[in-house]
């Protein structure tokens, strides 16, 4: 057999990679240790996820199905107390670490377990963070890699979506997202081999179904992800349409199994839910307001400022120079349009998780074509921008993060 830990998969790339995720994670946690610091309990949001989960975990009803006091959480229902954005995997998540805390929870012991509901979401901005590497090495090599989890782990929006810092929990619907897509053309590729298509790919499928329940559970529009994986795996695996639709249709039953999991397998819930789920809620007047695109813009500032510079000379090089424009450039690209524009026409929390789910994609696109004008002739030259540009966005995200008040 094999051995696992070899070179290849444990070698000097991966520790620096594991360095990087490091430095996000201590990022994620400063923020953290700030707002504990100076808050005097939850806020209204997150102790309604959180008193909502830790119900269902103790067999008192189903989390947002209907809310237990809707009242106290308009931005969560507008119909009949249901959560019409969310699944309960949302508040099963916030609320499993106090599964392990010794005694109920209250706001006057808030000070001692408020900790333990982030600790979840970090660890799936590290697992975003580990999945972006991964794909970004295997489409642009070690370099745009790099490249891309740079901007990443210094993105303040991905550290304060890690951290749960003021904002709602986007991270664990953009992580789901993002393994859609890439799951869904991985597994397009492996329909080339000979061999029996499905029980080959069982775990590609299961893969596959587990990150369209994650997307889905987290965010009910990011059912959008279900014909744009079906897309991807009919344009990879033109000769293979067939087999490709049976991966596709074996995952989205494991994803329904997976989200009436999510229920504890209460049918009544479960319909009742997905009755008041807004899946699609989009409206185009934002489209003609210029506002919007203003608004927009600077989303994509805020959560990378480094784009301000790079992300220009990454379009631009992509209209003009004609090597730059195959697949693993052109597939990110396309994606973060899409999510771009589904955030737009989503004036509601929906568009929000679609503007940051956009970002990974573009960290790809960026970081491909720097790698491919790093092939160049143009190397020293590239390269020193590059360097600088990272140092000096790297420079300004922990100068702004050290300016967060922790008392």
């Amino acid at each position: 057999m094999r051995p696992y830990f070899t070179r290849e998969r444990f070698g000097h790339s991966q520790f620096l990679a594991g360095l990087l995720l490091l430095a996000f994670l201590l990022q994620a946690a400063w923020l953290v240790h700030a707002e504990l610091r100076t808050a005097e309990g939850p806020q209204d949001e997150e102790a309604v996820r959180i008193s909502e989960g830790w119900r269902q975990w103790h067999g008192r009803g189903v989390a947002g199905a209907p809310l237990l006091e809707p009242a106290t959480a308009d931005s969560f229902s507008e119909a009949d107390g249901f959560d019409r954005q969310h699944s309960p995997l949302l508040y099963l998540v916030s609320s499993a670490p106090l599964l392990a805390w010794p005694r109920d929870f209250d706001r006057e012991s808030s000070a001692q377990w408020q900790w333990l509901p982030r600790l979840p979401f970090m660890a799936f901005g590290m697992f975003l963070g580990a999945s972006l590497w991964y794909v970004a090495r295997r489409l642009c090599g070690n370099t745009g890699g790099f490249i891309a989890l740079t901007f990443y782990c210094f993105s303040p929006k991905f550290i304060q979506a890690s951290a749960v810092w003021h904002t709602e929990p986007e991270i664990l619907a953009t992580w789901g997202a993002f393994g859609a897509v890439f799951t869904s053309i991985a597994v397009a590729h492996t329909l080339y081999a000979p061999r029996e298509v499905v029980l080959w790919n069982w775990r590609r499928i299961v893969l596959l179904g587990v990150s369209f329940a994650i997307a889905i559970g987290s965010q009910f529009s990011m059912i959008v992800l279900v014909p744009i994986a079906l897309a991807f795996m009919f344009y990879v695996a033109p000769v293979r349409r067939q087999a490709a639709a049976v991966i596709w249709s074996a995952a989205c039953v494991v994803a329904c199994v997976l989200l009436f999991s999510i229920y504890f397998f209460r049918p009544h819930a479960f319909a009742a839910s997905l009755r008041h789920a807004d899946f699609w809620g989009a409206t185009w007047r934002g489209f003609m307001v210029f506002g919007v695109y203003k608004q927009v813009a600077w989303q994509i500032v805020r959560a990378c400022p480094a784009m301000m510079l790079a992300l220009p000379v990454a379009i631009l090089t992509y209209a003009v120079w004609r090597r730059s424009r195959y697949f693993g450039n052109t597939a990110p690209l396309l994606m973060a349009v899409l999510f771009l524009v589904l955030g737009m026409a989503h004036p509601d929390l929906a568009g929000a998780g679609f503007l940051l789910g956009a970002m990974p994609f573009l960290f790809i696109f960026v970081a491909g074509i720097l790698a491919d004008l790093l092939e160049t002739g143009y190397r020293p030259l590239v390269g020193a921008a590059v360097v600088g540009m990272l140092l000096a966005y790297v420079a300004w995200s922990l100068l702004s993060l050290a300016r967060v008040p922790s008392a």
